[in-house]
């Protein structure tokens, strides 16, 4: 058997190596975070070939003294911790002292440093690990670190890197993190000579993603800042109905660091279950700021994943802000822009648009009516009932629809009408397939899915009826329903019962085991009440006892809404206007319950580039 021995500095900074620089990207990272903890107010990164043949990440931070820039090649040489507990307190970024040793062992390594104080800056050249020269250099003050060759001593690990260009990509994006994170240093990125972005410092972070992830992102998200105790949560979000395929503009940061956490992640998907498609990820831009001390940084050796002390409590806090953000956007309907005159209406002293009296003698002569008979303000036409689609009438007059219930509140935000009705903003058109129904609007045309909007119409009713003061309604069975469960599913029960006596159940202990439900919510369909409880039970079984009942309630909602109730056809030109006013008052409009589209608008631009010309 071999006898032991330690091995020498240059093999075991090799081997440390392994785990801080995978790639080339990794050594970015680690110079990149040098740089910010230094104090840099400009970062300029240049890389060649993926970064496999040339890096270089220039600062202008404090710099460091020829004994400080020797020393910082040591191993677990750092300024950044004194004591061990400082493990449980990190603030700065590179703190293992590990990067450089690692770095400077696999690659041709040249620091060049100058402290502020000193008249002339230092460099040091190590090639795989080995001291070539140290001498003074000229320079200004900051810190430039070339590292060139990467892995040229270790060909073993070179062979298992990827193509140049997704070497490339991954530098790319890391660099842009870093200059979202930091929106108040300068940034400049460099491939092969050619500028891929530059930055230079910014207010906010919706200026500087901008300016590093592209307009189109930046007009999709909309910011969000809140905070309780000691959490902060800002940065940008994705607006109501704006998703992508994968989660890659899914960006997070704890304490300006970028990380990969499943509890983030988790908890933004949460918070737009239904703002955004099933299978499909919201765009998100978010900076979590807490306490030091409830977070480890140090779990992954790249520092990419951390830990929460309390991630309950994380979670949680992000669920609700994100959500009552997503309700506040959802609540302001994009307002159609219009420029008109307004005037105050005799009879009802409301200020309406002014009409064009030359449109007005045009209307007059074309429908025969006069100013006396209230055009442009007449109600719509009502068809009696008995020309009414069968089946639709109980339908609509369950929510409100039916004969224009509610109809002037949703009317006041915005109007909507039959294609003859001068004042509407939105004028119907036609519905020429199904369930579609094709709105004109003074900025293009808009497609409307009817079943959508009618579901976003009843859910929204039905949260309302579950989130009302005091107790749910109460509906009585007839006959009760009896449940008989195992030992696990009725401890599950007890444990859930004051919950679901909140949501409006009403179940009653019969035996061992056995159970009766004697009422259940007026939202629900009685004959379904039975298997909702035992989902709900099946469901707080899988989640290990669990019992979150107001989020199973608003599953059950959704079944409510989405459920189906005919084809579109059903709906007359009347009720789908009313139900297009109804919808634009909702809470959030542009989604249906399961978070596929309601409507979606051309705007007139587009057809003016299909036809080249002005419309």
């Amino acid at each position: 058997m071999p006898k032991i021995r330690i091995l020498s500095d240059r093999v075991a900074n090799q081997i440390a190596a392994g785990e801080v620089v995978e790639r080339p990207v990794a050594v970015v990272k680690e110079l990149i975070e040098n740089s910010i903890d230094a104090g840099a107010t400009k970062i300029e990164v240049e890389f060649r070939n993926g970064g496999k043949s040339y890096l270089r990440v220039e600062d202008d931070g404090c710099g460091m003294n020829a004994d400080e820039a020797l020393l910082s090649l040591e191993r677990h040489a750092t300024s950044k911790i004194r004591k061990a507990s400082d493990l449980h307190e990190v603030q700065t970024f590179g703190f293992r002292g590990e990067a450089l040793p690692s770095i400077s062992s696999v690659s041709r390594f040249t620091l060049r440093t100058r402290a502020k104080s000193n008249p002339e800056g230092n460099e040091i050249f190590i090639n795989g690990g080995k001291m070539i020269h140290v001498k003074e250099c000229g320079m200004p003050y900051g810190t430039r670190i070339e590292v060139s060759h990467l892995f040229n001593s270790v060909p073993g690990r070179r062979k298992f890197l990827k193509t140049e260009v997704t070497e490339a990509a991954h530098i790319i994006h890391i660099s842009k993190l870093y200059a979202l994170a930091h929106p108040a240093i300068a940034f400049s990125l460099v491939e092969g000579g050619r500028t891929l972005f530059r930055s230079p410092a910014c207010e906010g972070f919706a200026e500087r993603v901008r300016e590093t992830l592209g307009k189109g992102l930046a007009e999709c998200l909309a910011p969000i800042d809140s905070s309780q105790s000691d959490l902060a949560l800002e940065g940008l979000i994705g607006k109501p109905g704006q998703s992508r395929p994968t989660r890659k503009e899914m960006i997070f940061f704890v304490n300006r660091r970028p990380v990969e956490s499943k509890t983030v992640s988790y908890a933004v998907l949460e918070a737009y279950h239904t703002y955004a498609p099933k299978g499909r990820y919201p765009p998100a831009i978010l900076f979590l700021s807490l306490d030091p001390s409830q977070v480890d940084v140090n779990v992954h050796p790249a520092k990419r994943e951390i830990r929460f002390r309390d991630e309950r409590k994380v979670r949680q806090f992000l669920m609700d802000s994100i959500l009552e953000r997503n309700r506040q956007l959802a609540g302001k309907v994009d307002e159609i822009a219009s420029e008109q005159e307004m005037e105050t209406d005799a009879s009802s002293g409301m200020l309406v648009p002014k009409i064009d009296p030359q449109a007005l003698k045009l209307h007059q002569g074309k429908s025969g009516l006069s100013l006396s008979e209230g055009v442009g303000f007449a109600r719509e036409p009502e068809l009696p009932l008995a020309e009414r689609p069968p089946g639709q009438n109980s339908e609509l007059k369950a929510e409100g629809i039916e004969n224009g219930e509610g109809v002037e509140e949703a009317a006041s935000s915005s109007s909507v009408g039959l294609r003859h009705k001068v004042d509407a903003d939105w004028k119907f058109l036609d519905r020429p397939h199904g369930d579609m129904a094709i709105f004109s609007t003074p900025q293009g045309v808009v497609a409307l899915h009817c079943r959508a909007a009618y579901e976003r119409i009843r859910f929204e009713q039905l949260e309302d009826s579950l989130e009302g003061e005091g107790k749910p309604r109460t509906q009585t069975l007839l006959l009760p329903e009896s449940l008989e469960l195992d030992g696990v599913d009725a401890a599950l029960l007890e444990k859930g019962r004051e919950g679901l006596d909140r949501v409006g159940f009403a179940v009653e202990e019969f035996g061992r085991n056995f159970y009766r439900i004697v009422g259940c919510p007026t939202w629900i369909d009685p004959s379904e009440a039975g298997g909702f409880l035992r989902d709900f039970l099946e469901v707080a079984r899988e989640n290990g006892g669990e019992m979150n009942t107001e989020t199973f309630a608003k599953e059950a909602l959704i079944r409510q809404a989405t459920k189906s109730q005919g084809p579109g056809e059903d709906f007359s030109d009347d009720e789908i206007v009313r139900m297009t006013n109804r919808l634009l008052v909702c809470r959030n409009p542009y989604t249906c319950p399961r978070g596929r589209p309601t409507y979606f608008e051309i705007p007139k631009r587009d057809f003016e580039t299909k036809f080249r010309r002005k419309l």
